[in-house]
């Protein structure tokens, strides 16, 4: 029997990262959604949670258009949700880095754009269309750091794997930053916020009822570990098949901290 066939009953509530385990960026994985769909119809309660930079309807449209049954899941927590909020408390208009649609959806959200370069703020969603490489924005970033502009990270993820090609995500773009000097506030896995918004989801479960389910260590597993989660390591998703390292637990002072299980999929 498969660690999912016998999967412990008092885990209530599932916080499946979606990029990774769930689809490629171009693809459901097999049996992804099958899966879902059997948590809940067991009775659990599953929760979508992601770093992704955009807000919960957006990607619930990005799922439909993958396939992915709406049966399949409870709520969406995403990272774009949590930074909008944060941004729109500032009360003041920020600069923008990303794309021309991620830009649109923080307007749809009223978050003020700067025009010009007249801002001591800015929304960081990941790299724009025209310069694919982290490299192409070294300039960019040591200006806005000389500034002592706060750059706003809507995205932890350094890498995603877009359909079998890696992308650099605005994580890369904010480690960058604070190497160079540069204040970045983060939003997302591994840190609270995004949590306690998925766990209000859920209904405010006890922690010991919930399994985070992920494929990004310094996110996903470091995220559940600091939380106090029990955590499944999906280990086909962004790291390729590779094992945890050995000082993983060490290095992030987490005690005797472990995955329950490390598996290649939701199959």
């Amino acid at each position: 029997m498969s660690f999912w066939a016998t999967l412990n009953p008092d885990y209530r509530v599932i916080l499946c990262d979606i990029w990774g385990v769930v689809h490629d960026g171009v693809r459901l994985y097999p049996r992804a959604a099958e899966r879902l769909a059997e948590w809940r119809r067991q009775g659990r309660t599953v929760i979508l949670i992601t770093n992704a930079p955009r807000t919960a309807e957006s990607i619930e449209r990005q799922l439909d258009r993958l396939g992915l049954p709406r049966a399949a899941w409870d709520g969406i927590a995403t990272s774009g949700d949590a930074g909008i909020a944060a941004l729109l408390e500032l009360g003041r208009p920020v600069g923008f880095l990303g794309t021309a649609d991620d830009r649109a959806i923080l307007e749809s959200r009223r978050v003020p754009i700067a025009v010009g370069s007249d801002f001591a703020d800015l929304a960081c969603s990941g790299l724009d269309e025209a310069r694919p490489e982290v490299e192409q924005y070294v300039g960019d970033l040591e200006l806005w750091a000389s500034r002592g502009v706060v750059l706003h990270c809507l995205n932890p993820d350094r890498l995603v794997i877009h359909g079998g090609v890696p992308e650099p995500c605005a994580g890369a773009l904010a480690d960058t930053y604070e190497q160079l000097g540069g204040r970045v506030r983060w939003y997302g896995k591994p840190y609270p916020a995004i949590y306690r918004h998925a766990l209000r989801l859920a209904g405010h479960p006890p922690r010991s009822a919930v399994l985070a389910v992920g494929d990004g260590l310094q996110t996903d597993m470091l995220g559940a570990a600091r939380m106090g989660f029990d955590a499944v390591f999906v280990s086909g998703g962004i790291h390729g098949g590779g094992p945890i390292p050995p000082d993983f637990a060490g290095r992030h002072e987490l005690g005797d901290w472990r995955p329950v299980a490390v598996l290649g999929g939701l199959a």
